[in-house]
């Protein structure tokens, strides 16, 4: 019996919608239908216990015109966002060329520098950095070498925001990773060139190994953005999960969670969780618009 070409090429894609029904089942069940039950409960009054009560856009009137938690907890997560990403990126980024040097058991440090980032968001890494930074904890043991009485960094407003920025950047395995896989890329004839025509190794990098990183740079800063807005276990182990001292690690995650599960108030905390989709995706949206002039992909002009 002779089969058609298109019979065959529809035979094949029932097969392969096939093996993608299960995919799609979850992404509709788990993703598509809880995000729309979200958008709707975000413009009632629902508190879990009772049914929900339209409200339309009252949630969000007083999200912007009378919570300013809201908009203390959003500074917070913007600072801890513009610190801890740059930050990582540059350290992963050093962390990568120091590995790209070819040295002995190239493997082996990878693994190591890679397991923070597996480990990292974990609750049990969060207690352990809480005990590292207490007040009689290691970091002060070290400090108390040297004469110097540190403080109880996670229990002083000031500093224990950078507790947990230390712990971010601590976690850059995995952009590590990724820049080291692009340095591989880079041919080494290029920086071979330039140093016969007489170029340092500072010149190298500003002018081929950044140009030639650029992509994977701007990977790096997309994921690191995303996930960094998402942050949650460490300001929730760390600050009590209270966002305490004073307030002082209630990201805009840890109020929603609270607005959510500790009030009840699913309805402002859906409308929160709308509020914050929408800036991660316009400042996702401003990096795509910006990566013109600084990402350079190598048949392209100008960076664009």
């Amino acid at each position: 019996m002779r089969f058609s070409r298109g019979n065959i090429a529809r035979e094949q894609n029932r097969t392969a919608y096939l093996f993608l029904l299960p995919w799609f089942i979850g992404f509709i069940c788990l993703t598509v239908g809880p995000m729309i039950a979200s958008l709707y409960f975000s413009l009632t009054k629902y508190n879990l216990f009772n049914s929900p009560k339209w409200i339309g856009l009252d949630n969000y009137v007083e999200i912007f015109t009378n919570d300013p938690t809201f908009t203390s907890s959003l500074w917070l997560t913007f600072k801890y966002v513009f610190l801890s990403v740059p930050f990582k990126l540059i350290f992963a980024l050093l962390v990568a060329m120091a590995l790209n040097k070819g040295m002995r058991g190239l493997g082996i440090y990878r693994t190591v520098y890679y397991l923070p980032s597996l480990l990292g968001g974990s609750i049990a890494i969060a207690i352990v950095w809480r005990q590292i930074f207490d007040g009689n904890g290691i970091v002060n043991g070290f400090l108390s070498l040297f004469g110097i009485t540190g403080p109880s960094w996670i229990a002083h407003p000031d500093y224990i925001i950078y507790t947990i920025i230390t712990l971010s950047v601590w976690q850059f395995g995995s952009a590590m990773v990724i820049f080291l896989a692009g340095l591989k890329q880079v041919p080494a004839e290029i920086y071979e060139a330039s140093s016969i025509d007489g170029a340092s190794k500072v010149r190298q990098f500003f002018t081929m190994t950044l140009p030639l990183l650029s992509p994977v740079i701007f990977f790096n800063l997309i994921m690191g953005l995303i996930n960094s807005f998402q942050a949650f276990t460490p300001a929730f182990v760390i600050g009590d999960g209270r966002g305490g001292p004073l307030n002082a690690t209630m990201f805009y995650t840890l109020y929603l969670y609270l607005k959510g599960f500790s009030f009840f108030d699913m309805g402002y905390a859906s409308a929160l969780a709308w509020v914050m989709v929408i800036m991660i995706g316009a400042l996702t949206a401003v990096v795509f618009a910006t990566s013109r002039y600084w990402v350079f992909y190598g048949d392209d002009k100008g960076g664009k």
